[in-house]
């Protein structure tokens, strides 16, 4: 049986293949440098290993590249920042270096379709990652697709939230642009054959579906999918650099990845597809049933990240909350020790210490439910003095716990959104680093106005959070 290594594993193409490729019996091991979010995203499997990389460490890939005959590539750099054509380029460098002191049969790289005209980074990175890689002589399978439907995928998730919370959307003059969306059923079909090949020359496909939309035309298909009206102007006013900062309000996609995509959306896509589907033959899925099948499964694909194994968190995310949620919070170092910060972190809601700072706020807005159809405020605590899931602290419930290291809430009052509040300690040698975090998920646009309404709270409550819980732990 081949040894199969996948690199960037941590990404959205790269989770959701692993099971696929245990399924069939391979032994799999998953590579990625976000190694805590990778542990989070996956599930436990036999022939599943784990492992930390970081590519820019060169002698590390070389020495873990050497152990395997073929290699998922589905590395990219979006998230790195403004400098990420650099940063991406040289990781490709040092797996083209880790590839020629190996004996791997056969590498698989996903990358992206390059446009006629135009100019953009992350294309640019892609193409440029491709010949590098090719450098090192062993036999590399190139697949260039656009954009993925499927439940997690970047861009359809913006496209979804734009539906989803705003009932007018204002757009750059590009929305009219053309594209053939490739379902993520029909790309993991493609990227399933390839393993069983053992080529010995370079192979490059493009990949997309059987339907060419105009952006404006796949707005439309999410729009009557999930019954929701939507206007849609577009304007040359709108360039690619605004339309980021109307992306970050809008949705929580990352700033990197957001403005990545957008510049790459100035273009027309359109895969020819026909080499690669004269090879590996199916079924390719029209856009409106893959856009179907992809709001369907959300609440599947969230069940292997954030929400713990909650059923009544699942039973409230739904289609009709944003994907990206909107984030606030704070951060401290102190060299109190985990045992006391974690000691406070315990009493969260109770009669002693209640929420730490600003408490009648916290009070005022659970009294605020009742305008709103909700109920009085109840007062409840754990049955036992360490917190477990499924405990109740007045309107929260807990549905993670990890014990000094992460504790993660589920907001229980009215609101048009779905929301969690976390706190986390990482232990930094000499110090510890304490977070609190307030994640939402809005529902709509009134979502969007209630996230909006709690901002000027929020630029100091969670600030204050993390001091009051390093001073109350320093006075115990």
């Amino acid at each position: 049986m081949k040894k199969i290594l996948v690199l960037g594993a941590s990404g959205y193409v790269g989770s959701q293949l692993l099971s696929k490729l245990c399924d069939l019996g391979y032994h799999v091991t998953a590579a990625a440098r976000q190694i805590d979010y990778l542990k989070a995203r996956v599930r436990p499997r036999n022939n599943l290993s784990l492992i930390y990389l970081d590519l820019a460490d060169k002698e590390t890939t070389i020495h873990t590249v050497a152990k395997f005959d073929i290699i998922y590539f589905l590395v990219h750099g979006m998230a790195h920042g403004h400098d990420f054509l650099e940063y991406e380029l040289s990781l490709a460098t040092n797996f083209k270096s880790a590839l020629k002191n190996s004996d791997v049969q056969h590498v698989i790289y996903l990358s992206a379709l390059q446009p006629q005209t135009g100019d953009s980074e992350h294309l640019k990175a892609r193409l440029m990652t491709g010949d590098i890689i090719r450098q090192a002589g062993r036999p590399v399978t190139e697949l260039r697709a656009g954009v993925i439907i499927g439940p997690g995928s970047a861009a359809f998730e913006i496209m979804r939230d734009f539906v989803f919370n705003m009932p007018l959307l204002i757009t750059p003059k590009w929305i009219d642009c053309k594209a053939n969306p490739i379902a993520l059923e029909n790309l993991n079909h493609y990227l399933i054959e390839l393993v069983k090949e053992t080529p010995t020359t370079h192979n490059l496909f493009e990949v997309g579906g059987p339907n060419i939309l105009t952006y404006r035309e796949q707005l439309e298909v999410i729009s009557q999918t999930i019954n929701k009206p939507i206007r849609i102007f577009s304007t040359n006013l709108l360039t690619p650099k605004f339309a980021s900062y109307w992306l970050g309000i809008i949705t929580s996609v990352p700033k990197s990845i957001g403005a990545a995509l957008l510049s790459g959306l100035k273009h027309d896509f359109v895969a020819d597809w026909q080499a690669v589907h004269k090879r590996y033959p199916q079924n390719l899925i029209g856009y409106e049933k893959m856009v179907q099948q992809a709001i369907s499964a959300e609440s599947d694909y969230i069940e292997s990240e954030v929400w713990g194994y909650d059923p009544t968190a699942f039973k409230r995310w739904q289609p009709g909350y944003g994907y990206y949620p909107k984030q606030t919070g704070a951060s401290i170092q102190t060299q109190v020790s985990a045992d006391k910060l974690w000691g406070i972190i315990q009493l969260f809601g109770s009669r002693e210490e209640s929420y730490f700072y600003a408490n009648l706020l916290w009070r005022i807005r659970e009294w605020l439910d009742l305008p709103f159809g909700g109920k009085r405020p109840i007062r409840r605590a754990p049955s036992s003095p360490e917190m477990k899931v499924g405990d109740y602290i007045d309107s929260w419930k807990v549905i993670r716990y990890e014990k000094k290291q992460f504790l993660s809430l589920l907001f229980g009052l009215k609101a048009p959104g779905l929301g969690r509040l976390e706190f986390s300690l990482k232990d930094l040698g000499n110090t510890r680093k304490l977070s609190v975090t307030a994640w939402w998920h809005p529902q709509g646009f009134r979502g969007l106005l209630y996230w909006f309404a709690m901002m000027p709270a929020h630029i100091f409550i969670f600030k204050g959070m993390v001091r009051a819980i390093v001073n109350k732990a320093q006075k115990r």
